[in-house]
């Protein structure tokens, strides 16, 4: 029953990210804006397993090529890989303290700037700043934020007493 309650979390979570990545920012700091998708998927990935897997992070992927423009499955391609090692670590990983959770979620994050990388090379798309490396390391620190965040409106730690 307390999954249906709040069932509107997960696609909220996926609203709110696709417009945290829309949202204008200034050039100087574009390049450092994390990966709000990439965030909300591996939470989601994490603690809803069952429900929530490669398909999922296909379809919240397609959606991100959609709404930012780009190649078509680029993002749903990211998505992907990161939502298969995920799955592949979960045991081991929901069980880590929040601050290796959080440097996992780096690493994953990192991986995802290098399939970037890879990709636009091997398109021979012109290479994105430097700055862009710096992006990860944001994801990261948002991570801790972000899980209490969701954990709280998807268990209903927000009602009023």
């Amino acid at each position: 029953m307390s999954r249906n309650r709040h069932a509107w979390v997960m696609p909220v979570s996926v609203l709110l990210a696709l417009v945290f990545g829309l949202l204008p920012l200034t050039p100087a700091l574009q390049p450092y804006r994390p990966y709000w998708l990439a965030l909300v998927v591996a939470y989601w990935v994490i603690e809803d397993p069952d429900h929530r897997g490669l398909g999922f992070a296909f379809v919240v992927g397609l959606l991100g090529d959609l709404s930012f423009g780009g190649l078509l499955g680029e993002q749903a391609l990211r998505l992907v890989v990161m939502a298969y090692i995920l799955q592949r670590f979960r045991a081991r990983l929901r069980f880590f303290p929040m601050s290796q959770q959080a440097l996992a979620i780096g690493g994953l994050l990192l991986n995802d700037r290098i399939l970037v990388a890879v990709l636009h090379g091997a398109l021979q798309l012109p290479p994105a700043p430097r700055a862009i490396w710096f992006a990860p390391l944001v994801g990261m620190l948002l991570w801790v934020p972000l899980n209490l965040v969701l954990d709280a409106a998807r268990q209903g730690g927000w009602r009023r007493r």
